[in-house]
């Protein structure tokens, strides 16, 4: 019966063949009532099949099990008239010859009850329901209880190959399972069944397929584990930057160089240094200092990137160049650096703040100008080592010193808070990661203290012109009753903290201790600062600046994309700081307590710029020592579990 031509007549059984004559020659094979529901008759619900117990104004049936329910009319179809009763439905049916069936039906339409006595060669409660099986199949036939027709020899083709393949697929899929069970895959012909697992641990979807069918949670966590047992993944992948929607590398679109004919003010006479660590690479602040003013001179890529450009709209996408252990992805295209970074060139342009201060270090004027400068760069250590020796550059570094405790003074007492945790550098690099404390640099405090001097001076000049600006605001907190000192007591502060707000509006923040205040030293890597830029240089060509409106909505967009780079960032740290302890089992670290939590402590272990809680067996003063050992590490999860000695 498997051939692909008609079926002859005498390989027909009985009653198909007395169909077929009666069919094809245009009669009647037998009068039909129109059929009603009433009691005892068959009837389908929820694709189950039912007996109706009684009619009224909804009708009772009586599902398989014993469950009765009421039900509306329109929420059953009928089967079969009845009398029938539900155990009849396991009765042996006549034999059939569903392809034979098929053969005489090809791409004709009967009704459901002659498809059942076709096939089955009676109508009855359980050739109906097996009639109505065979429909829901669809393999052979389709339609609904009211019609049915035979499937054209093309489509039974189509179908029989789709469920072959799936039956295949089904096997192959179980097979995968019982190899991803006993961690036997087979690469690469088994990656294929993986990338539901991938796509959820780097958190593009929220569901699994292989999770849910090995019973597992389908988080990204455990679609991480997965993937690291299976041995699809190493402990070298880094999944968190795609779990914030971010992509590696850096931006595309190009940045073109300054524009030639824009006047630049010539201060390549000032003695400008970038100062920062010794990796930095992308310089793009330098300071200066002339009598009682300070100079702070900063990479100038507003001068080509103008609003609503293609690299503007990339930058602010972007929101803030992802700075991670294994490498950066820059918010502008890698040109930028080359062209704006101060000091990678012997004159750079600039935008320059010249900061006019006060005998206490306030400021009291602020221009800014488009600038040429030369710009020499010095490490921490290197500024450190000239500010005590007598070299060439040492006065100027001692001017800009003072300039810092001036203001670092005047903070303190504006009420500025002040936090020291240890911090430090993770770096991966040719298959190793390393964990190295950060040195305390007097050249740091410094450029943190002229930055900080050049957003509060940039605000104050924008605030004076009016010109809708970007301000970094901060409600005030509230300071605990008794502060500690130490570490403890800068977590004391970082918990009373609220967070810092962008707006158009400016207001005071007072964990700085300043009145008002921006950000304008990075636009290479922040695109806040940048729209600050470009807000600024509308004003100095006497161009009409973005109104407070439109500004908001990109302060906004680019602040929620830089959020995403931060939590990209923290995560990306600790999982990180799980690789470099994975090995390290049994190992001991020190750590100071910060604060009581019930049963456990939580403690910072600065060798590693780590917080964790513990419950330690002793009870433990504020900021005192304690001996941990690494218990367990969880890559996926990014857990580090010590107990205390």
């Amino acid at each position: 019966m498997q051939g692909q031509g008609p079926v002859p007549a005498w390989m027909i059984p009985g009653p198909l063949r007395a169909y077929r004559s009666a069919y094809f020659s245009g009669c009647t094979v037998h009068a039909r009532l129109t059929l009603m529901i009433r009691e005892r008759s068959l009837v389908v619900y929820k694709s189950r099949p039912a007996l109706v117990k009684d009619i009224g104004e909804k009708i009772g049936i009586c599902l398989e099990g014993g469950e009765s329910l009421r039900v509306r009319e329109k929420d059953i179809e009928l089967l079969h008239p009845g009398p029938c009763t539900l155990e009849s439905l396991e009765q042996e049916l006549p034999q059939a010859d569903v392809r034979a069936a098929w053969e005489l039906l090809e791409g004709n339409r009967v009704s459901f009850q002659e498809l059942t006595e076709l096939v089955y060669g009676e109508y009855t409660g359980s050739t109906a329901w097996a009639a109505y099986r065979l429909v829901k199949e669809g393999l052979y036939f389709s339609g609904t209880l009211k019609e049915v027709q035979g499937r054209s020899r093309e489509e039974l083709a189509a179908e029989t190959q789709k469920r072959t393949e799936k039956q295949q697929d089904v096997a192959e899929r179980e097979a995968f399972l019982e190899r991803l069970k006993a961690r036997t895959l087979k690469f690469p012909e088994d990656r294929r069944f993986l990338h539901d697992v991938e796509a959820l641990a780097y958190g593009k979807t929220d569901k699994s397929r292989t999770l849910k069918d090995l019973k597992m949670p389908e988080s990204p966590q455990g679609a991480h584990r997965v993937l690291l047992e299976a041995g699809c993944w190493t402990p070298w992948l880094n999944p968190h930057p795609f779990r914030f929607g971010l992509s590696p590398g850096s931006a595309k679109i190009p940045v073109n160089p300054p524009p030639r004919d824009e006047d630049r003010v010539d201060l390549t006479y000032l003695k400008a240094f970038a100062i920062d660590n010794a990796w930095s690479n992308d310089p793009d602040d330098a300071i200066s200092v002339e009598g009682s003013c300070l100079w702070v001179h900063v990479a100038d890529p507003g001068a080509s990137i103008l609003p609503g450009s293609p690299e503007d709209g990339e930058a602010r996408n972007r929101g803030a160049t992802l700075y991670l252990p294994e490498g950066a992805s820059m918010m502008l295209a890698e040109e930028a650096r080359s062209l704006y970074a101060l000091g990678l060139e012997a004159v750079s342009p600039a935008l320059s703040f010249k900061i006019s201060l006060n005998e206490a270090g306030a400021v009291m004027e602020t221009a800014v100008f488009r600038s040429w400068v030369k710009v020499s760069r010095l490490t921490y250590e290197e500024a450190d080592a000239l500010l005590k020796g007598h070299g060439p550059q040492a006065p100027e570094l001692r001017a800009l010193f003072r300039i810092a405790e001036k203001n670092l003074a005047r903070r303190r007492t504006a009420g500025a808070v002040f936090m020291e945790f240890p911090e430090v550098h993770i770096t991966v690099s040719e298959g190793q990661v390393s964990i190295e404390p950060l040195a305390a640099y007097a050249s740091a405090e410094v450029v943190r203290e002229c930055m900080l001097l050049a957003g509060e001076g940039a605000a104050r000049w924008a605030l004076r012109r009016r010109l809708p600006f970007p301000y970094v605001n901060q409600e005030t907190g509230e300071l605990p009753h008794v502060p500690l000192g130490g570490m403890a007591g800068s977590y004391q502060l970082r918990r009373c903290m609220h967070p810092r707000s962008l707006s158009v509006k400016p207001g005071i923040h007072w964990g700085l201790g300043l009145d008002v205040y921006t950000q304008v030293t990075s636009p290479l890597r922040r695109y806040t600062d940048l729209l600050a830029h470009q807000q600024i240089r509308a004003l100095l060509r006497q161009k009409a600046p973005l109104g407070e409106e439109e500004l908001l909505l990109r302060l906004g967009a680019g602040e929620a994309a830089a959020l995403a780079t931060v939590q990209a960032e923290r995560a990306s740290r600790a999982h990180w700081t799980a690789v470099y302890l994975s090995d390290k089992k049994g190992s001991s670290w020190e750590g100071v307590m910060l604060e009581k939590r019930g049963s456990r402590s939580l403690i910072m272990i600065p060798a590693l710029g780590v917080e964790t809680q513990v419950p330690v067996k002793r009870d433990l003063e504020p900021n005192e020592p304690v001996l941990l050992t690494l218990s367990s590490v969880r890559i996926p999860e990014t857990d580090m579990v010590f107990i205390s000695e």
